[in-house]
C-alpha cells in the first residue's frame, strides 16, 4: 500500500499536502535512484536476519510509532507498533510483501511529514546512498519526538579479508559512509553499539558471508551488494578468490575465522535521544 499524498492531512504521520511539501523543497527526488536499477531480485539474497532485527527493535526501545526512511522492502520494520516506510526507489516498493507497512515515495533530504510527526526516526543501512547525507540527518532529528536509530557502518573499520586481499576499490565506502563525528554533529550525543555480524547471517550485505567466502563468487550474491555495482570491473578479484579458496591459501590466512560464531566488522548501531523540552 502507498499512502496518498493527500490522506489524512490533519494526522501527523500522513504525508504533508503537496503545499507544504514545495515549501520544504519538495518529495520528488532529482537524483536516480541506485535500487531502481540493481533492485530486481533484491529479496532473494536480502532477508531480514532475526539478531540483526531484534538489535533494532531494543534500541527504537518504547517508541510507538516509527518512520523507517530509505525502507527498501521493509526488511526490519517492527510489526508490533505503527509504521510509516520512506523509500525513493519504485524497485524496492514493489518489493514490499503486501500486509507490510504503507510507503510513500520521497526522499530522506525531504521528509513529507511535520515535525516531530514520530516517536522515532529509523534509518537502516542506507544513509549512504542518500544524495545529502547532512539534509538527511536533519530530517531525521526533525520528525522524531524521541530518538533516531540508525544502522551504519563506521568508515575507520579496517581488517575485513574481501576488501583488502581481493577487492580494494570497495574502499570507496570509506567515503560515503558517515564519520561518528559527523553524527555526533548533527544528532548531538549518540550511542554507538557495535553490532557483530553472526556468521550465517541471512541479509546479504557486503560482510555478511565473511565466514562464507564462496557466496561472494556468487553473481547474484554481489548483485544485492550496492557497492559492487559502483566499483565495475570485478573479475579480476573474483578469479583471485576463486583460486585461492581451490589452492587452499585463503584457508591458510583465514581459517581462524572458523571458529567464530559473530564477528565486528565495523557496523554500529547508532542511537540518538532527542534533546528533552
Amino acid at each position: 500500500m502507498t499512502l496518498s499524498p493527500s490522506a489524512g492531512e490533519r494526522d501527523p504521520i500522513h504525508p504533508l499536502p503537496s503545499r507544504e511539501r514545495a515549501g520544504r523543497g519538495g518529495s520528488r527526488f532529482q537524483v536516480p535512484q541506485l535500487y531502481d536499477q540493481i533492485g530486481a531480485g533484491y529479496n532473494a539474497h536480502r532477508r531480514p536476519d532475526l539478531r540483526i532485527g531484534a538489535a533494532i527493535l531494543d534500541a527504537l526501545g518504547p517508541a510507538c510509532s516509527v518512520v523507517n526512511v530509505g525502507a527498501g522492502a521493509g526488511s526490519y520494520e517492527p510489526a508490533d507498533r505503527a509504521v510509516v516506510a520512506v523509500e525513493p526507489s519504485t524497485a524496492m516498493i514493489r518489493q514490499r510483501p503486501s500486509g507490510r507497512a504503507p510507503v510513500v515515495q520521497a526522499s530522506a533530504t525531504a521528509l513529507p511529514f511535520r515535525d516531530g510527526a514520530f516517536d522515532a526516526a529509523l534509518a537502516v543501512l542506507t544513509v549512504h546512498h542518500w544524495p545529502d547525507r547532512a539534509q538527511g540527518l536533519v530530517e531525521l532529528r526533525r520528525v522524531a519526538r524521541d530518538r533516531v536509530v540508525i544502522l551504519t557502518w563506521d568508515p575507520e573499520s579496517t581488517g575485513f579479508w574481501l576488501v583488502e586481499d581481493y577487492f580494494p576499490a570497495l574502499a570507496m565506502d570509506r567515503a560515503i559512509f558517515p564519520p561518528l563525528e559527523e553524527l555526533r554533529r548533527i544528532l548531538g550525543p549518540i550511542e554507538a553499539h557495535p553490532l557483530p555480524i553472526p556468521h550465517d547471517c541471512v541479509d546479504g550485505f557486503l560482510g555478511a558471508y565473511w565466514r562464507r567466502p564462496h557466496a561472494y563468487l556468487d553473481p547474484g550474491v554481489r548483485g544485492a551488494i550496492s557497492t559492487f555495482s559502483k566499483i565495475g570491473e570485478v573479475e579480476a578479484g573474483v578469479a583471485r578468490l576463486r583460486q585461492d579458496l581451490e589452492d587452499g591459501t585463503w584457508a591458510r590466512r583465514h581459517g581462524h575465522l572458523s571458529t567464530r560464531s559473530a564477528l565486528d566488522l565495523g557496523y554500529r548501531l547508532i542511537v540518538a535521544m532527542s534533546p528533552s523540552p
